[in-house]
């Protein structure tokens, strides 16, 4: 009884001195690598709370509107692009890790098996779907207008040998329909959820000179508090980096 006691009393005294910090977040890798650095954060004072989203859109959202303290799912061009879009001001706190995107296809082993007129989807976001165009090109399919121009559209297409049909989906779906279509263009939190292994079962994928790391988002107001400061020293320890190596095999790269 004395040491049920003593366990309820650290655990109340824990409770009335911990800084509670809500985090939004994908549930892979992002959700997972937060529920790894929990325990650490714990015996600094912070009370991390993880909530899952499976879209790019509330997030954001509920930072801004202070529903939740911050959020772990995007990159900066995305961040760049929905604050332009919706009149938000969030910024990048820290970043973490690269999550390559890949093109995937359940019929053809290489790009060069696309025939005529194969249907490739692509996300629908500005950011993401610049991002495929660009890995195509980079693989040779099509050309671009501007090689370098992340926001890139279909419009800016200026060769496409293969008379490739282009069709933007939710990125979260596009999984979904991959035995659907010939070529799927997926990000990596997503391929990962649906089982698929980057590393093997994209025909091509993005290398370690992305520059779509993933970051740790906040409000201007908040993005300097002492529990956002603990957490962005819990996300960047040789444990956390260790942890992804394991976890991912390469799938999901630290960016620290």
């Amino acid at each position: 009884m004395k040491k049920l006691l003593v366990a309820f009393a650290a655990a109340a005294a824990f409770s009335a001195h911990a800084d509670t910090l809500t985090v939004a977040a994908t549930p892979v890798p992002h959700a997972e690598i937060l529920e790894f650095v929990k325990p650490a954060l714990a015996k600094e004072g912070v009370d991390l709370k993880v909530k899952v989203f499976t879209d790019y859109i509330q997030p954001n959202v509920q930072v801004a509107e202070k529903r939740l303290d911050a959020n772990f799912f995007q990159h900066q061009p995305y961040l760049d692009e929905f604050n332009k879009a919706k009149g938000t001001h969030l910024v990048s706190v820290a970043g973490v890790h690269l999550e390559p995107l890949g093109a995937y296809s359940s019929k053809y082993k290489a790009l060069t098996e696309l025939p005529g007129g194969a249907n490739v989807v692509i996300p629908n976001d500005a950011t993401n779907g610049g991002r495929a165009l660009l890995l195509l090109a980079k693989a040779g399919v099509i050309k671009l207008k501007d090689s370098n121009n992340i926001l890139s559209t279909t419009k800016d297409i200026v060769e496409n040998p293969k008379d490739l049909k282009f069709r933007e989906l939710e990125a979260a779906t596009i999984p979904r329909v991959l035995t659907q279509v010939d070529l799927a263009l997926i990000n990596t939190n997503y391929a990962l959820e649906a089982k698929l292994d980057p590393s093997k079962d994209a025909l091509v994928i993005e290398g370690s000179d992305s520059p779509y790391v993933n970051i740790l988002v906040a409000r201007p107001d908040d993005k300097d508090s002492e529990a956002m400061k603990k957490l962005v020293a819990a996300l960047h320890t040789p444990e956390v980096k260790a942890f992804i190596l394991e976890k991912y095999k390469g799938a999901v790269l630290p960016a620290f």
